[in-house]
């Protein structure tokens, strides 16, 4: 008899039309208000809302950053860097979408 291991993974599904606050972004990923400002400012992800207190970010715009954050904590991409990066997968997504 072998002995098997399983390993138990565990993630949040988020759906698509939550809307996520700004604490609640920092939450997520875990960084502060600081740097959200500045991937805004980057064009990494565009919030609804024209005051920073009153952003909203879905599900979307946090992947993105989350991503930006591994491309620049992985990679050591910079953020005009990530920006592009983002916006290339995601043309090679569509793309790639197109083609099935």
């Amino acid at each position: 008899m072998t002995n098997k291991t399983a390993t138990a993974s565990s993630g949040i599904v988020l759906d698509e039309t939550v809307k996520l606050s700004l604490v609640d972004v920092c939450e997520a990923c875990r960084i502060d208000a600081e740097s959200i400002f500045e991937m805004v400012n980057e064009g990494i992800v565009d919030p609804e809302g024209s005051e920073p207190m009153s952003w909203q970010f879905n599900t979307t715009a946090l992947r993105r950053l989350q991503t930006a954050l591994h491309l620049q904590r992985d990679l050591g991409v910079n953020l005009p860097g990530a920006a592009l990066a983002l916006d290339l997968l995601e043309e090679l997504e569509a793309l790639r979408r197109r083609l099935i």
